[in-house]
């Protein structure tokens, strides 16, 4: 476990205006009420809700989830499937495959892990061969806890899966002959539709999911395997498939801190009303007659879902982050009238991407009452960070 350094222990009930920059930092307040409108949400739908933990790689807010409601956590990587085990999570989920022996190996090391105390490990397949190299793992380690699999079936993202239909009965048939081995469902996750910008465009893109799902679990099941489950889904699209009646499991994530790129997008009136969460703190440095130059560069907050946008300003100070390289952030002002900020002031950015931006830390700093007079209340860690394996 990563120690706290002395500095981010000393800001444990300071006020924020002291936090050093620049620093990655949760409203917790927000995030508290996004948690409880998604557990609302889910329990409204009758469905589970496993939030995806590649958001936050954080054993300390897995575990506040599934206190409010959330069945475990999904990961993608089994090194963070091994640090949350660490931190205590019990029920987790690797929405991805895993081929190589040796990664394997620690998988049926985990789940004998968990089994032992009262858990389970769940992971997901998209080739025969990777059946029988699961299985094979699973029987050298000699474990009679066994794992639960999941056939993923790939519902447009392109990326992982089998196509959807005949393709996975079979896989499902040798998933159900392992003794080791328990077949748990269909993993049917499509993640360009979490992005797309109109609401009408991710209706249809998730309806043709959900025909995916049926016919593939019709298919399976007149085979003569029961499919128990269909799960996948993500904060951009999951009011649909949770009124589908056909997945019983949502996997959303960034529902947790939201950022500027789920912003962008038109709102789906029927989705929880879920707000920012997760924020760069940081420091005007230079000020230009032009712009203004602030610390937060993108060694900070990752921009591959573009760059973040500036909140909480008042209204005569509407400002556009611009890239200023690994270090720094420029600063310009958005109107003919809007002033820029002078030096020494503080800002606080909404990433683009919130996965990749935490990636990037190895503490959260967690703040209560508010980013303008509120308090730090606790660090965070980022156990996972960097678990890429």
């Amino acid at each position: 476990m990563k120690p706290i350094p002395e500095a981010l222990e000393a800001c444990i009930g300071q006020r924020v205006d002291l936090i050093d920059t620049p620093a990655l930092v949760v409203d917790l307040d927000a995030m508290d009420r996004n948690i409880q409108r998604m557990a609302d949400f889910a329990r409204k739908h009758h469905v589970r809700w496993r939030p995806h933990a590649k958001l936050h790689k954080s054993a300390e807010l897995a575990l506040l989830q599934q206190r409010a409601g959330a069945q475990g956590v999904c990961v993608q990587k089994v090194a963070e499937a091994e640090a949350l085990a660490a931190g205590g999570v019990d029920d987790i989920t690797i929405t991805n495959q895993v081929i190589a022996m040796p990664k394997l190996h620690r998988v049926a090391r985990l789940a004998a892990q968990l089994a032992a105390r009262g858990g389970r490990l769940g992971v997901a397949v998209d080739h025969s061969d990777g059946i029988e190299r699961l299985a094979e793992a699973m029987t050298q380690y000699g474990s009679d806890a066994g794992i639960d699999v999941l056939v993923e079936i790939d519902v447009g993202q392109g990326r992982c899966g089998v196509p959807p239909g005949e393709a996975a009965v079979p896989l499902a048939l040798a998933v159900a002959r392992s003794p080791r081995l328990r077949f748990a469902g269909l993993q049917a996750y499509h993640g360009r539709a979490q992005h797309l910008a109109s609401t009408v465009g991710r209706k249809e893109a998730i309806a043709q999911v959900v025909r995916a799902a049926i016919h593939t679990r019709q298919l399976i099941e007149e085979a003569g395997v029961t499919v128990p489950l269909i799960a996948g889904s993500g904060t951009g699209t999951l009011v649909h498939e949770a009124a589908s009646g056909v997945f019983g499991e949502l996997q959303a994530g960034s529902f947790l801190f939201m950022d500027a790129d789920y912003a962008r997008n038109e709102r789906e009136p029927a989705q929880p009303a879920f707000e920012h969460a997760l924020y760069v703190k940081t420091q005007v440095v230079s000020v230009r007659d032009t712009h203004a130059v602030c610390d937060a560069g993108h060694k900070s907050h990752a921009i591959d879902s573009g760059l973040p946008t500036v909140a909480l300003l008042p209204a005569d100070r509407t400002l556009r982050y611009a890239n200023g390289g690994d270090e720094h952030g420029l600063l310009y002002a958005d109107a003919p009238d809007a002033r820029l900020p002078s030096l020494g002031h503080m800002l606080w950015l909404i990433p683009g991407h919130c996965d990749p931006t935490v990636n990037l830390h190895d503490f959260l700093i967690g703040v209560r009452g508010g980013l303008a007079t509120g308090t730090v209340e606790r660090i965070i860690r980022v156990d996972a960070r960097g678990a890429l394996t």
